[in-house]
């Protein structure tokens, strides 16, 4: 008898053992921090004022966010075709912008596009409009021009130009990931919906893209969540996004601590919500195949 309860007290403590094993305890930890932070906000006046200040950051944060995003995804999709183009000339200056843009850290191309490559826009926009103003004397064209020779680079606000930068920038991270997406399926099956009598075009809108967007969710999930965390970036143009609004609270009250920890609370809770969501999709689009 004693034999027997040893070996079922061997065998409960082995089984614990496993259960605690199989515990994500970082989940747990992360959890329990949370839940922390939140009753500080709801129960700390002082959290509490920081969270309802910050409110209008969120939501910069999450427009540039996904402004960015979508501009990202279109062009570079466009620029890794291009990286898989047979023809020299496009293969190379798709090559050439990738390069660069990948080279260029984002801050640095933030501040560019900011100051440098928007203003000169802006000035090639108007001596393009005074010239269509003397050329076209009167109708249509005389009032689009006349428009664009009142072009002034007060017109394009810092949030804009924040979201033009990471577009540009993340457009290249982008276009790898499709490249390596494309180049990922068998060349048979291209060969194969030629054969069927479909062009180059439509055998990558039927056949190519939709198994190469499967295989790629995870990576562009990936750069969802750091162009999330870049758009903190815009702080340096002074966008009233998440950082620059607790950098304000922060001058304002010098309550440094509360006001990061709440600033860490919102990017960490936004990231991580995320990234749930793209491993549902990635999950979903795992069951489809």
């Amino acid at each position: 008898m004693q034999a027997d309860a040893e070996a079922v007290t061997v065998k409960r403590q082995k089984r614990n053992s496993e259960i605690l094993d199989r515990i994500p305890w970082w989940v747990v930890i992360l959890v329990a921090m949370g839940l922390f932070l939140t009753y500080l906000i709801m129960a700390n006046l002082n959290y509490h004022d920081t969270f309802v200040y910050l409110r209008d950051g969120v939501v910069m944060t999450l427009r540039i966010t996904f402004s960015a995003y979508i501009f990202a995804v279109t062009f570079g999709l466009l620029i890794g075709l291009a990286r898989t183009s047979k023809n020299k000339a496009v293969y190379t200056i798709a090559t050439l912008y990738v390069e660069i843009m990948r080279g260029i850290p984002m801050v640095v191309l933030m501040l560019y596009v900011a100051f440098a490559l928007v203003p000169a826009g802006v000035n090639w926009l108007k001596a393009w409009g005074q010239w269509g103003v003397v050329y076209f004397q009167s109708g249509v064209f005389h009032s689009i021009f006349g428009a664009l020779s009142r072009v002034s680079t007060r017109d394009l606000p810092m949030d804009v130009r924040a979201i033009i930068a990471l577009a540009m920038g993340y457009a290249a991270f982008e276009a790898e990931v499709f490249r390596a997406g494309i180049q990922s399926i068998g060349r048979g099956q291209m060969e194969a919906a030629l054969s069927l009598g479909m062009n180059y075009f439509q055998a990558m809108r039927f056949v190519i893209l939709p198994q190469a967007v499967r295989r790629v969710l995870p990576p562009l999930g990936n750069d969802f969540v750091a162009l999330l965390k870049d758009s903190s970036l815009a702080t340096v143009l002074a966008v009233r996004e998440i950082t620059q609004m607790g950098r304000l609270r922060r001058a304002s009250t010098f309550r440094v601590m509360e006001t990061f920890n709440v600033v860490a609370y919102l990017y960490l809770s936004m990231t991580l919500l995320l990234s749930g969501i793209v491993r549902v999709l990635e999950q979903r689009m795992k069951i489809k195949e």
